[in-house]
């Protein structure tokens, strides 16, 4: 999958990942691989990417959306802490 995280000042984020955890309004979710297309209002919270068995980054982000639909998912924060 290929995941994008971008706010109005910066691209922060781009690459393969296999899975994505974001803080949605009513609950944290994970985005996997065929997900069914979804768009979703973001919290402040964070952005857990997975690229691997082992490999793991986080950002905390302050509020956005997320849209994923054909295994690419893009993170519209409204900033990074």
């Amino acid at each position: 999958m290929n995941l994008e995280i971008l706010t109005p000042d910066k691209k922060v984020f781009e690459g393969e990942v296999t899975a994505v955890t974001v803080p949605g309004t009513l609950g944290s979710f994970q985005i996997l691989r065929d997900h069914a297309a979804i768009i979703s209002t973001l919290e402040d919270g964070e952005v857990i990417i997975k690229a691997g068995k082992d490999e793991e980054q986080r950002f905390f982000i302050k509020g956005g959306v997320v849209e994923a639909i054909h295994n690419k998912i893009v993170v519209l924060a409204e900033g990074i802490a």
